[in-house]
């Protein structure tokens, strides 16, 4: 497996794990004496730009980059191939294509990969009736993309473009596998390996590029189906290099460097034979053919399927919901007062107000560990912070800290100020926590902010809505403003107080909360159903049927929450009695969130490329775990779904 780093001096250098390593100026690899004219890389053709009109020669002869070696196995020897700085890439003929899997083999013997990973892998659609049927089989691996937004959402920078062949590479040992990049990858490209806790990927075979060889993938097809080279540089006998075939998501995501040829007339539908409920619909738009993704006819029964609400993301709906909690919390206690909310100031109750900032701070740091547990290395939790100019989930993770941090520290200058009398005078101490608090007040929404803009993917078009926002903010306010209300009224209620008034003013942020969210679901179901269409409509009908009968408790308990809010608020309900009630409505409005942000992430259907009968069929996957095959490791399916 080729690995990606930079020597002492900063020079990128790619090495092969597992081999015994190369003289100083000895090949990376070692070719055959009587190689195949097939398994040599042709030449280009000349074109300058490729059909997203960027140019294909991607580093000039000034560029600093040129004439580098790539440390391929230590090697500083340097490829002499005139296109070495030339983007390359696939050429798959569809109409070629015998489904007999070499491919796949020869990619993980190459790279010594687990039964449970595949760099490239062979699916298929198919349609029509007998004796008129067709099958379409599709190749796929990295597409070493003009535009790779792998490389642009990974926070720890493991992924790196290369002038050289244009390759798009990943080193697996700085990754702390949080999986971010298998996210927003459209292709399935990088492979998330659960056992090792990293992601790696197709490396475009660089050590046999480099000594003029196309990749083992290309060598290894029987049929012809698959070539590489200079992209826009066809191979021979090919009348096509278009930008898509059926079942290959939208390319105007990543600009990916692979072209088909599909001359074959296909049926007007085109079937999945995995499990995801898509059909790919022939559609003619400005002259242009293209087959689109619509939601396939399947009659299913409306069930509960509460243990399928179980994910990977586990961790995460944990952190989203208490960090969206504890922000609007602060925000409740610190912006309260300043609305005429004085029984929330530190002055009328110090002690439950500094216990209850503390209390914020160990749900926050439960809410952080809980984070890290999502991670392949937890331990690497510090390379998030890697990626701040691109990448979201770096942009999250700092603005967290500095709500955290800030958090923190007025907390300690307000419960513990005899920590701090290093400082000087009072007025600067108290200056301080003023400005640690309007920077938690900042820094908590921008937060928020942050981790929206990490969903709106366009390789998962359910996520990739406003109504994300909407949930988040919303959650801030009701929980929020349900935290504090909750934790005064047992704290006034213990003393005697009147807490109704408190309630009946926090009932208005609550009820406004659970308004915002509402009205971002009912538009993100309509547009579920008409504008977006594809996979985001197929995860709403995975919504509707699969977990129907949660989706309808769900928003049954959505709206009996801002009934059951909005109802306490008017009433104003006092002693045992409104306690308990607006404990019951706690409940229900915790409960509702809970299952609400475990649907968001169990349904989403990424633009992933059709799998087949049992490889990248999650159908299969589900039955292997559920009759013990998945204890073969031949088979490829991990025992352990989370």
């Amino acid at each position: 497996m080729l690995k990606v780093g930079a020597d002492k001096q900063g020079l990128a250098f790619i090495e092969a794990s597992g081999g015994a390593g190369c003289q100083s100026h000895a090949p990376a690899f070692k070719a055959r004496p009587n190689e195949h004219a097939y398994d040599l890389l042709p030449p280009s053709n000349g074109a300058q730009v490729n059909q997203w009109g960027k140019p294909i020669d991607l580093a000039g002869e000034k560029d600093p980059l040129a004439g580098k070696s790539l440390k391929i196995n230590n090697s500083a020897a340097i490829s002499t191939n005139p296109d070495r700085y030339k983007q390359h890439g696939f050429h798959f003929t569809a109409d070629n294509c015998i489904g007999c899997h070499a491919c796949e083999a020869a990619c993980s013997e190459k790279n010594a990969l687990p039964a449970h990973i595949s760099f490239r892998s062979v699916g298929y659609v198919e349609g029509g009736t007998y004796p008129d049927f067709r099958r379409v089989n599709i190749s796929m691996a990295g597409n070493h993309c003009d535009d790779p937004v792998c490389l642009n959402g990974c926070p720890t920078r493991a992924y790196t473009k290369f002038a050289e062949y244009g390759a798009v590479l990943q080193d697996p040992d700085i990754c702390f596998g949080c999986g971010y990049c298998t996210w927003v990858c459209p292709y399935n490209a990088p492979q998330l390996d659960p056992i090792k806790g990293e992601v790696s990927k197709c490396n475009m075979c660089v050590d046999r590029l480099e000594v003029g060889l196309k990749p083992a993938c290309v060598s290894a097809c029987l049929a012809g189906a698959l070539d590489f080279g200079v992209i826009e540089t066809p191979p021979a006998n090919r009348v096509q290099a278009k930008l898509d075939i059926p079942g290959f998501p939208d390319p105007g995501i990543t600009h990916p460097n692979i072209r088909f040829q599909q001359v074959r007339e296909l049926p007007r539908e085109m079937r999945r034979t995995d499990s995801m409920p898509l059909v790919y619909v022939k559609k003619e738009k400005a002259g242009k053919i293209r087959y689109r993704p619509e939601v396939a006819d399947q009659p299913r029964e409306r069930k509960w399927n509460f243990a399928k609400l179980r994910s990977r993301e586990d961790p995460l709906v944990v952190f989203t919901l208490i960090s969206q909690g504890v922000i609007g919390a602060f925000l409740t206690l610190f912006l309260g007062p300043l609305f005429g909310l004085n029984v929330l100031s530190a002055q009328a109750h110090p002690t439950a107000h500094a216990a209850l900032l503390f209390g914020l701070l160990v749900l926050e740091t439960f809410a952080l560990v809980a984070s890290t547990a999502h991670l392949g290395k937890p331990h690497r939790f510090y390379r998030a912070f890697n990626n701040l100019r691109y990448s979201p989930v770096s942009r999250e993770v700092a603005a967290i800290a500095v709500f955290y941090n800030a958090m923190g520290l007025y907390t300690l200058l307000l419960a513990i100020p005899g920590l701090f009398a290093w400082l000087p005078p009072q007025a600067t101490m108290h200056g301080l926590q003023t400005f640690a608090g309007w920077l938690a007040v900042v820094a908590g929404p921008v937060a928020l902010y942050a981790m929206n803009r990490i969903y709106r993917i366009k390789a998962r078009p359910f996520w990739d809505h406003w109504q994300v926002a909407t949930s988040f903010y919303g959650s801030m306010l009701t929980l929020g403003a349900l935290v504090v209300g909750v934790v005064y009224a047992a704290v006034l209620a213990s003393q005697g107080e009147a807490f109704a008034g408190l309630l009946s003013v926090l009932a208005w942020p609550m009820a406004l909360g659970l308004v915002i969210e509402g009205l971002g679901l009912i538009a993100h179901a309509r547009d579920l159903n008409a504008p977006l269409g594809g996979e985001a409509a197929a995860s709403h009908q995975e919504q509707r049927t699969t977990f129907g009968k949660t989706y309808i408790l769900r928003n049954a308990g959505l709206v009996l929450s801002i009934a059951l809010v909005a109802a306490l608020g008017v009433l104003g309900l006092e002693g045992h009695a409104g306690f308990w009630a607006w404990m019951i409505a706690a409940m229900l409005v915790i409960a509702t969130a809970a299952i609400g942000r475990a649907l968001f992430y169990v349904l989403v259907i990424p633009t992933t490329m059709p799998g087949a009968f049992f490889w990248r069929n999650q159908g299969f996957e589900e039955h292997a775990r559920a009759t013990g095959l998945a204890k073969l490791p031949q088979v490829g399916v991990l025992p352990d779904a989370h």
